[in-house]
């Protein structure tokens, strides 16, 4: 009982976290330089900028060159590095592609 209200606590405080826009732009900058982004369908996915555009869960649009670029494990990959630089461990993380115009 001691550890359960804690877990929950923590939980609730991942999944309704806000990022600021400029930290998150960081961190996916950082990892695209550490691992840069497969050729996938005919080319290859450059991420613009990022955005968090929602809480409960946490949100975050990347905007891209091309989402069809994007390959599910480059999505697993951003979503592993935005769990380990923000604690989302207890929050699930969607991971939104849209073409910048």
């Amino acid at each position: 009982m001691e550890k359960i209200l804690p877990a929950i606590k923590q939980a609730n405080e991942s999944f309704h976290r806000r990022i600021p826009t400029s930290a998150l732009n960081k961190i996916v900058a950082d990892a695209q330089a550490m691992n840069p982004t497969p050729d996938f369908n005919h080319g290859r996915l450059k991420i613009m900028f990022a955005s968090q555009v929602s809480v409960a869960p946490p949100s975050f649009v990347m905007f891209c060159n091309n989402p069809q670029f994007a390959h599910f494990s480059y999505t697993r990959y951003l979503e592993n590095r935005l769990r380990d630089s923000f604690d989302f461990s207890s929050s699930p993380i969607n991971i939104i592609y849209r073409q910048r115009k």
